[in-house]
């Protein structure tokens, strides 16, 4: 995403008024000391902090891996079938092969 030209007067039709643009526009920069007595958003507004973080988490690497990454190789229409049912075929495929379980022949010694 490009960066936004920051304007440095007036132009009409973004939303305000040339009264607004004057009003705020002798604004001065924050000095350091104010910079320094900021304090962070999720402490200023922790419902909305919380409300940001659970919309936008993401899943992180297991803590206790109890899943193995494998190769395996499939027939297209099975696997075109598992991706068709849309987020989740993965796992839906892993209980597939679960249910298979107990109809596998002992394994040989």
């Amino acid at each position: 995403m490009p960066a936004k030209k920051l304007l440095n007067e007036f132009t009409p039709g973004r939303g305000y008024t040339k009264e607004d643009w004057d009003e705020v526009s002798d604004n001065p920069e924050l000095t350091d000391e104010e910079l320094s007595q900021g304090k962070p958003f999720a402490e200023m507004f922790p419902e909305m902090a919380a409300k940001i973080n659970e919309t936008l988490r993401t899943r992180g690497a297991q803590k206790a891996p109890i899943k193995e990454m494998i190769s395996l190789r499939v027939d297209r229409d099975v696997l075109a079938a598992f991706r068709a049912t849309g987020a989740g075929w993965q796992a839906r495929m892993n209980e597939a092969l679960r249910a298979a379980l107990p109809k596998l022949p002992p394994a040989a010694e």
